[in-house]
């Protein structure tokens, strides 16, 4: 009897324990297309073209959008803690830019400390008409019915 009573309030405390840890834990959440270095090195500027970039590396996860020379090969971790908001503490973009005979010409590459941080704006865009309360849209169809022919 006596072994039994200490041994609940073990097993619960040691459920606590757990519960405890695993919430502390952070999920780790990765994305995109990470290239090796390896891989990055059997890319030579001048002389490498668009198919032998493709055969090494895959398909690009973007490519850019006023330029279609420029691909980019993008990968990201995310950690999130409990319930706080998620926090990127890996990032990795290989920029590659082809010249006019799909050869490479720029290899660069860029992590989380090169990127800039996006401000957006609060500055609302003006549309044309004019403003209605919530009545006057409510009623403001009254007689207009057009006949039907």
């Amino acid at each position: 009897m006596h072994n039994r009573t200490i041994r609940i309030p073990l097993m619960m405390l040691a459920g606590l324990v757990v519960l405890y840890v695993s919430a502390c834990s952070p999920r780790v959440a990765s994305r995109g297309n990470a290239p090796e270095p390896e891989m990055l090195e059997q890319i030579t500027v001048g002389e490498s073209t668009k198919g032998d970039v493709t055969d090494i590396l895959g398909s690009p996860s973007t490519i850019a959008a006023f330029d279609e020379n420029v691909w980019l090969y993008i990968s990201s971790r995310q950690e999130t803690v409990a319930f706080f908001a998620p926090e990127t503490v890996e990032q990795k973009v290989v920029l590659i830019s082809f010249d006019k005979a799909n050869r490479v010409d720029i290899l660069s590459e860029y992590d989380l400390e090169d990127g800039k941080p996006v401000i957006p704006s609060d500055r609302i865009t003006p549309t044309e008409g004019r403003e209605m309360t919530i009545l006057q849209q409510l009623f403001g169809n009254l007689g207009r019915f057009s006949e039907t022919k």
